[in-house]
């Protein structure tokens, strides 16, 4: 059993926290950043002053944090955890962050001579929960096979994908993916009910066919029964979106069609819904057509 740093105990951290202390591991946060839940407090987690006193007390440090500024600012901000860090200390980013950020800040990282592993998830705040999240690294082999026990306790489909940085190109690929799957649900919703069709059958008779997906399945019976209550909040999703637009600017590579989404993303939070699930995606679509699903 080890002490493991954790900062960042949100929606998604908390619970993953929770796996690690239920596995007989101390967990340790920084008292500067989301305040801890009661129940890991009474769990037995330890508070230390800053990031820094953080990565002096332990040997590995996770961070699960909203956006690339707040990763930079706790790894190199002032008292920031590189300046606890030496060799043999490992970090372990499982954050949603750019990837070119990402690269540079493992240089530095690594220049302190600690490892580094970008470890983004996708599941939401369930699979965090059930500690069935997928988690999709970059790093050395050295550095994953270190962190594996780890991820181990907090998701199932855990893949090395590469170098430091091919998680967070993996993790934008996947919300590329779900989120145009997330518009092409929601088109073919509107269309369906616009045209007469009741929502709710259409969307039962899709999913025997090819057309069938997860998303069809959860994200459609959302639309259908209107039930928006924040899984994966659209604002959450746009700042995914926005990492891919950006990557595709750098690359010099066309996304039209992320670009397009994004702009759907958009405009719900143009009419203050940046707070919904995702799937309320349709309510974008809804205005265009001046006709709800259901």
């Amino acid at each position: 059993m080890a002490n493991i740093g954790f900062i960042g105990l949100g929606i998604m951290g908390t619970p993953m926290a929770r796996h690690l202390q239920n596995a007989g591991h101390t967990v340790i946060t920084s008292k500067f950043f989301i305040p801890p839940h009661k129940d890991l407090v009474d769990n037995g987690l330890q508070i230390v002053e800053s990031p820094k006193a953080l990565a002096e007390t332990v040997d590995t440090i996770i961070l699960m944090l909203p956006d690339t500024p707040e990763v930079e600012d706790v790894l190199f901000g002032e008292n920031g955890v590189s300046y606890g860090l030496s060799a043999g200390k490992l970090v372990i980013d499982m954050s949603s962050i750019s990837p070119i950020a990402t690269k540079e800040f493992a240089k530095k990282v690594r220049a302190t001579g600690a490892e580094y592993v970008d470890g983004p998830v996708s599941g939401g705040e369930v699979g965090a929960k059930n500690a069935s999240l997928s988690i999709m690294a970059g790093g050395s082999q050295e550095s994953f096979d270190r962190a594996l026990p780890l991820f181990q306790l907090m998701g199932k489909n855990i893949t090395l994908v590469g170098d430091c940085g091919d998680g967070q190109v993996t993790k934008v690929a996947n919300q590329i993916i779900v989120a145009l799957t997330i518009e092409a649900v929601a088109e073919a919703l509107v269309f369906a009910s616009k045209a007469g069709a009741d929502p709710a059958r259409v969307r039962a008779a899709l999913m025997g066919g090819f057309a069938s997906s997860r998303i069809l399945e959860v994200h459609g019976e959302r639309m259908v029964k209107r039930t928006f209550d924040p899984g994966f909040r659209i604002s959450l999703h746009q700042k995914d979106l926005n990492l891919a637009l950006q990557g595709a600017k750098a690359l010099g590579v066309s996304l039209p069609n992320t670009a397009s989404t994004q702009e759907l993303f958009n405009q719900c939070a143009a009419h203050g819904d940046a707070g919904l699930d995702h799937s309320g995606l349709v309510t974008a679509l809804e205005r265009m057509a001046n006709h709800a699903v259901a």
